[in-house]
């Protein structure tokens, strides 16, 4: 009685002392005070980013897709797994039972022969047996070996919690970038149709001089070959607003007919960037998390290879009643019992335990490697997106004078060849200028939306962090 009490006082012992989650781990890493193209700001909260930018039909289209994108379910089905494989690790810290009932009618007979003048052939007896019983093991988890296995399969869920919280981001985002490359192909689209109008007016102008025999059929030639260039560009530009189209329904689970509705015109980025510090901002993106979360698990691995050639204590018992009468199972009179008590020691496995350890701290290393290149990328992205910012903000405005000048110089050049005083090519010149630099400040403009959106991603979310509110991101992220 005295030895139960011992282990017993042992397993308490060994149930109090919780492994812990390693800190976020430090990297050899000279990281500045400051970005180095720009500065942030980090006070209060705009978890849901998109809607900086305005536009309610892109606030509900994300809405949308966030509940009904099918990539999105599977990634949260195999959380829930993820969850539930954290939940099987630890059940062996609990005693495991089971009930068991059982039932045995059994015909002897005696052995010899039949009794003389006996007419009931060799005597028999018949007995019948019933038994309940309650088995339990119990692995005495006496140097936390089986809790470290817990932790580390906790930290792989937490891991994959953040996995999903980055595919919500990353989609959110896929759908933001789809969403304005979609906008900005209708405006293409429109375009070309003007274009192909403008080319078309010409083209007729041209054939009315030409049959009035001011100008040579060579003219005519060029114009029709711009004004069947202009159509092929045209075609190009639907199709590919189709394809847009038909990707964005995807993403919002809908089935893809390219007939989805889309704001009219792109939306101009109002909010400056803020200035401040970096820190809190990169620490909450989700793959910082999900590696910082693996090196956690790959640390505790570590200590679970180790304790592994620890002596192992179990306890097993079984109680409950065995009678001849059904009615007497739960007779206290007929009750069995037993408790077994063993250690198992590990003494010579060919130096498999010890490989273990070896290939634990191996990939422990690896994931600490890992964790600091994802840090290093992440620092890349911000400070990509900062730079960049400054460069699309510039090259707009020159753009912007670039297709000022070229509509201008189309309308001159359209307005002196109707009056004889230049030549075609300098119309068509001037009109395929004129398109070219419209059709570039389209796309410049869609550039600095996607840039902006690559900012919010490489934060992790908008400018701002606030600790005492969640994004919905990280809401929807948690498996209950």
């Amino acid at each position: 009685m005295k030895k139960i009490v011992f282990l017993l006082a042992l397993t308490f012992i060994s149930l109090s002392c919780v492994s812990k989650l390693r800190e976020p781990p430090e990297i050899d890493l000279d990281v500045p005070d400051k970005w180095v193209s720009g500065e942030l700001k980090t006070e209060g909260n705009i978890s849901r980013w998109w809607i900086r930018f305005d536009d309610p039909e892109l606030n509900s289209i994300i809405s949308v897709v966030l509940k009904e994108n099918y990539n999105l379910k599977a990634s949260g089905a195999r959380l829930e797994a993820a969850a539930a494989l954290a939940r099987i690790a630890g059940a062996n810290l609990y005693p495991q039972s089971n009930l068991n009932l059982n039932a045995i009618r059994q015909k002897r007979n005696f052995l010899g022969f039949p009794f003389p003048g006996s007419d009931v052939g060799v005597p028999s007896v018949i007995t019948n047996l019933f038994g309940v019983s309650l088995d339990v093991s119990w692995e005495v988890d006496l140097w936390g070996r089986i809790r470290a296995l817990k932790s580390a399969a906790t930290a792989d869920f937490q891991a994959s919690r953040a996995d999903l919280a980055g595919f919500q981001l990353s989609l959110a985002g896929q759908t933001a970038k789809a969403w304005f490359a979609a906008i900005e192909a209708e405006q293409q689209v429109r375009l070309a149709e003007a274009t192909v109008e403008n080319y078309r007016t010409t083209n007729e102008q041209v054939f009315t001089r030409y049959r009035r025999g001011l100008r040579p059929s060579l003219d005519v030639r060029f114009s029709e070959a711009n004004l069947a260039a202009a159509e092929a560009v045209l075609l190009q530009r639907q199709n590919q607003l189709q394809r847009i189209k038909r990707q964005l329904e995807i993403l919002v689970g809908r089935y893809p007919a390219g007939r989805i509705s889309l704001s009219d015109k792109l939306p101009e980025i109002l909010d400056p960037i803020p200035a401040g510090l970096p820190a809190d901002l990169i620490s909450r993106r989700p793959d910082l998390i999900a590696a910082e979360k693996r090196l956690a698990a790959a640390n505790l691995r570590v200590a679970e290879s180790r304790r592994a050639l620890y002596p192992r204590i179990s306890l097993t018992g079984s109680a409950g009643t065995s009678s001849d009468e059904l009615s007497n199972l739960l007779n206290g009179d007929y009750s069995v019992w037993n408790l077994i008590g063993n250690l198992f020691q590990p003494i010579f496995q060919g130096g498999r335990l010890r490989a273990g350890i070896n290939l634990a701290k191996a990939r422990e290393r690896e994931t600490l490697a890992i964790y600091g290149q994802a840090v290093l990328n992440a620092y890349s992205e911000v400070e990509t997106a900062l730079a960049a910012e400054k460069l699309l903000e510039e090259t707009e405005k020159v753009l912007q004078i670039a297709v000022e000048q070229a509509v201008a110089a189309r309308r001159l050049a359209e307005d002196r060849y109707s009056r004889g005083l230049t030549n075609l090519i300098e119309v068509l010149e001037a009109q395929r200028r004129a398109f070219d630099s419209q059709s570039q400040l389209l796309s410049l403009r869609r550039q600095k939306l996607e840039n902006r959106i690559d900012l919010f991603l490489a934060l992790g979310g908008d400018f701002h962090i606030n600790k005492s509110t969640q994004s919905p991101i990280e809401k929807e992220a948690i498996i209950r």
